[in-house]
């Protein structure tokens, strides 16, 4: 067994071990608006379910030499952001979100992707995905860093309206993930699709 202390290693060292252990992960294609009214998306893999009583979400912003992104800041500003789960259908687009632009150009736009309207938020959603979630912002926790800045931003949203596709669920809304086709994060550029899957019933 291979032993590394974590506090004796780098921060770039942490991430590759981080990334390469941690799999798969979840991937959110996130929109926010800015308060200039540019409509912002970029993907995030440190995401997951915090839970369900209220339902909440949580991404971690990374932020680039202690400077928030643009998904944080338009995020905090306005208390609003959509969360879309990544699937195959529209992978490609979603790969060219993650471009880094400057806070006046738009990812989607970039992308081609189509933005609609949100229903009880001001923030659009992208159409392509076949999974939204409606957030108002719970909490935004800095974290992280080793020096003055934080190097995180934690974004805790509470899912206010979920759009699904009616060909991924049912009439009890159970969602089917093969129809999903969901697409996970891997290390470095890699990804990986639904594979087998198997049931294993828990303990009483």
């Amino acid at each position: 067994m291979i032993r590394i202390d974590a506090e004796q290693i780098s921060e770039r060292e942490n991430y590759k071990l981080l990334t390469g252990t941690v799999v798969p992960r979840p991937i959110a294609l996130v929109t926010t608006l800015s308060e200039e009214g540019v409509l912002n998306a970029a993907p995030f893999s440190y995401f997951n379910i915090i839970t369900a009583d209220p339902p909440l979400i949580s991404v971690s912003v990374q932020r680039k030499k202690g400077i928030p992104k643009d998904t944080s800041r338009n995020a905090i500003a306005t208390g609003e952001f959509v969360v879309h789960i990544a699937d195959e259908s529209y992978i490609e687009k979603l790969n060219v979100t993650a471009a880094s632009l400057p806070p006046e150009e738009s990812e989607v736009a970039l992308a081609g992707l189509t933005a609609v309207p949100g229903e009880r938020i001001s923030v659009p959603g992208i159409a392509e995905a076949k999974v939204r979630l409606e957030c108002v912002l719970e909490q935004a926790i800095p974290l992280g860093g080793t020096g003055e800045a934080p190097a995180a931003d934690l974004l805790i949203g509470r899912v206010v309206r979920y759009h699904l596709d009616e060909t991924i669920c049912d009439e009890r809304n159970h969602i089917d993930a093969a129809a999903l086709r969901p697409v996970s994060r891997l290390a470095g550029a890699s990804y990986a699709k639904l594979g087998g899957q198997f049931e294993v019933e828990r303990p009483s």
